[in-house]
């Protein structure tokens, strides 16, 4: 069945997203009491979540300077992007190189809003307001369009977005990823990590409760195998697919996850 992927352009303060409650365990202020109060209830089974969400973040910083500085991409596409927050995907990458283009993708409405004002006067990014599985409209916009060359390399981000969506033949995570990379370029990249557990009753609860939370924005909590899944005949580069706080650490003191009742799970794949 197709999901309907409309967007609302209304802000709805009393139910929690994702990208407010990821706002929120970065330090962000823009979020509101049910972001605060959903994050409450969700750490009192999982308190590892806010050093979670931060690692994260670093993760992402690290992978996209990885990119740039090692395999000289100049192109990104974030899926799901969440609320602009320091040091973004466009700052990392045009720190070096001024020229690097970037087209961020969410349905927040909230996103939309504080991303375009940060981004008016940076003419090589854009915020695009889509559902993630709406690939056509994506790849089609003229933002998309204006910035990304298709026949050359481009690194696609999918960075702790898929365990908002549900399983699904047509919208799923694996669907989706099929029909973005099919449209890219061979040497492109993909940044794929997602929150699972190995713990059943873990996976039950968070997904669950974050489904009833974000009132169905939501999908699940999955296993390691289904992110491996993600990056089928992909080459998986070192070190491979790991808890993202290992994934080539700035330093040998670097932040890890302190406990493993959920953890983000990924790393970066080059299509063939």
């Amino acid at each position: 069945m197709q999901v309907d992927k409309q967007v609302s352009t209304e802000i709805d303060a009393n139910v929690p997203t994702a990208a407010r409650m990821y706002d929120y365990y970065l330090g962000g202020k823009d979020n509101y009491a049910a972001d605060r109060a959903a994050v409450g209830e969700l750490d009192k089974v999982v308190p590892s979540t806010r050093r979670l969400a931060l690692n994260n973040r670093r993760f992402l910083q690290r992978v996209v300077r990885t990119l740039s500085e090692d395999y000289g991409i100049r192109q990104f596409l974030d899926h799901g992007s969440g609320l602009p927050t320091q040091d973004n995907v466009h700052q990392v990458a045009q720190r070096i190189d001024p020229e690097s283009r970037v087209v961020y993708v969410d349905n927040d409405p909230m996103v939309l809003v504080h991303g375009r004002a940060l981004l008016d006067q940076n003419d090589r990014t854009a915020v695009i307001h889509a559902d993630m599985r709406a690939t056509e409209e994506i790849f089609s916009h003229p933002d998309t369009r204006r910035l990304l060359d298709l026949t050359q390399p481009v690194a696609v981000l999918f960075n702790s977005v898929f365990h908002c969506i549900p399983d699904s033949d047509t919208d799923g995570p694996q669907a989706v990823v099929r029909r973005v990379t099919e449209r890219l370029a061979p040497g492109s990249y993909a940044v794929m990590c997602q929150l699972v557990s190995e713990d059943a009753e873990v996976r039950k609860f968070v997904t669950d409760f974050m489904d009833q939370a974000t009132q169905g924005h939501w999908g699940r909590v999955r296993e390691p195998k289904d992110v491996e899944a993600l990056f089928g005949d992909m080459d998986i580069l070192d070190p491979g697919l790991v808890e993202v706080s290992t994934w080539r650490p700035d330093t040998e003191v670097a932040p890890r996850q302190l406990t493993d009742e959920w953890i983000e799970f990924g790393g970066l794949g080059r299509l063939r």
